[in-house]
């Protein structure tokens, strides 16, 4: 693994940041680490990072332990915290050039991951001069120096500008060929583009833990629905394989099944054989931005 993670539990006087967490990541996974603000996201990626230490279970990364082989953690770890650390008054190459000093890495590096992170025509410039896409593309190069097995991303395409968010996005998903990703963001789009898995922590317990297609293939699906009248949700239980519905706005209902089959057509013939006319019918998946808004809200 590389990755794993037993019963994390981080307190901050009587505050529990992190309650009982554990998941185990594979090498060469992208994985999504999602949450509200206040989940406990940053506090789980610093604890792996050895920047804090658990108040009670354990955390291996390449099976090194995050408290009693630090420094061995951090030369698996390519880290990009949430707020990019970057001298402003210093080179691309001068601040890389650095950070390869200070990982007693060797200089050839400094050319390859300017290359790998699509530097090459910026690297002249000071980088207080460019925008905040090449910005992270800094911190990027920087967290690649050493060549790390394991790269931990906190919120990498904060603030950017779309371009610049799809750039980000592809640099990550090209080098999640070769590395174990654990990747920090508020953007659903970003995870469902790029990942292989999504964990979603909330209150500082983790609430969902599945692969991205398993969520695809729910046997959930959800019709929308606009009558010509108002009628009774209990009128509308009478369809077969209904979970729940829901009077959305004005004569327009939100039906739930728990089946796979498409049920647009049962649900228009069963609005003709009872009177009602149907002025629209649109089946509506339930995308990963919905099941986060809908777990997280309990």
């Amino acid at each position: 693994m590389s990755i794993k993670v037993e019963n994390i539990t981080k307190t901050y006087g009587i505050q529990k940041a992190l309650n009982n967490v554990s998941f185990e990541l594979k090498k060469g996974e992208i994985v999504g680490f999602l949450g509200p603000n206040g989940a406990g996201k940053s506090t789980m990626m610093k604890i792996l990072t050895t920047y804090l230490t658990a108040t009670e279970g354990t955390a291996q990364v390449n099976s090194f332990d995050v408290n009693t082989h630090k420094k061995e953690v951090q030369k698996c770890i390519g880290y990009l915290p949430e707020h990019n650390p970057l001298y402003l008054d210093m080179y691309v190459k001068e601040f890389l050039k650095f950070n390869a000093n200070i990982y007693k890495t060797n200089s050839n590096r400094i050319a390859e991951v300017i290359e790998q992170t699509g530097l090459a025509s910026e690297a002249h410039k000071k980088i207080g001069q460019l925008s905040k896409g090449y910005r992270q593309r800094v911190g990027l190069a920087a967290a690649l120096l050493h060549n790390p097995e394991v790269l931990i991303l906190d919120e990498p395409t904060t603030g950017l500008d779309p371009n610049q968010l799809l750039e980000i996005r592809s640099l990550i998903k090209h080098i999640g060929k070769e590395k174990t990703i654990l990747l920090s963001t508020h953007i659903m789009q970003e995870v469902e583009a790029i990942c292989d898995r999504v964990i979603i922590i909330n209150k500082g317990e983790i609430v969902v833990d599945k692969r991205l297609d398993q969520l695809r293939t729910s046997n959930q699906q959800i019709i929308e629905v606009e009558f010509d009248y108002r009628v009774e949700e209990r009128f509308l239980e009478h369809i077969p394989n209904v979970s729940n519905i829901k009077n959305s706005i004005g004569f327009v209902y939100e039906i739930t099944f728990n089946t796979t089959k498409d049920m647009r057509p049962v649900v228009f013939d069963f609005a003709h054989d009872n009177g009602l006319k149907t002025l629209q019918l649109n089946q509506k998946n339930k995308n990963l931005e919905s099941l986060f808004r809908e777990i997280t809200s309990k």
